[in-house]
C-alpha cells in the first residue's frame, strides 16, 4: 500500500499536521509494510500556476507545444510529477487548517497543478465533466481554532 500525506500549515506544530500524522499512523497500524510519501505543501509550498502554465492548458495542441519546447514549462513538469503522486498513492491522507473560512492557497495551488483536462479531467459525449484519476479513499482532517456555526 501507497499512502500519499499532505499537509498544508505553515505552523509546524499545528493541530491539522497532528490529525494528519494520526491519521496516517493508524493506516501503518493495520498495513505496516505500507509506504508514505509526504508532500509538506505548508513548509515547502509548491507554486501557483503561472501565464505560461495556464497557456500551456488552453488546448491539448499548446499543451504538446510547451512539452516539446520545454517540459518545465509554465509549471507542466510538476504539473506531472504531482499527478503521478496521486496516481501512485492507494489512499490520500490530508491534513489542512481552516483559514480565514477557507483553506490555504497552498492547497488550492496543489489543486490546480492536480486538475488538467485530457490527464485527469476528461469530457463525456454530453460535454460533462469526468474525473479520469482512479478512486481511492481519500481522508482529510481539518482543524480550526475558531468556532463555525
Amino acid at each position: 500500500m501507497n499512502i500519499l500525506h499532505i499537509d498544508c500549515s505553515a505552523r509546524a506544530g499545528s493541530h491539522s499536521r497532528a490529525l494528519s500524522n494520526a491519521m496516517v499512523q493508524k493506516l501503518l497500524a493495520r498495513h505496516p509494510h505500507a509506504e508514505v510519501l509526504r508532500r509538506d505543501l505548508g513548509l515547502e509550498p509548491i507554486p501557483h500556476a503561472e501565464a505560461a502554465y495556464a497557456a500551456a492548458l488552453a488546448t491539448p495542441a499548446a499543451m504538446a507545444a510547451a512539452q516539446a519546447a520545454n517540459p518545465a514549462n509554465g509549471g507542466v513538469q510538476l504539473s506531472e510529477s504531482l499527478i503521478q503522486e496521486v496516481e501512485a498513492a492507494d489512499v490520500l491522507v490530508i491534513g489542512t487548517p481552516m483559514n480565514n473560512f477557507t483553506l490555504p492557497s497552498v492547497f488550492k495551488a496543489w489543486i490546480d497543478q492536480l486538475l488538467r483536462v485530457g490527464r485527469t479531467i476528461g469530457m463525456s459525449a454530453g460535454g460533462e465533466k469526468v474525473g479520469l484519476l482512479a478512486d481511492r479513499p481519500v481522508y482529510v482532517g481539518i482543524a480550526s481554532r475558531g468556532v463555525f456555526s
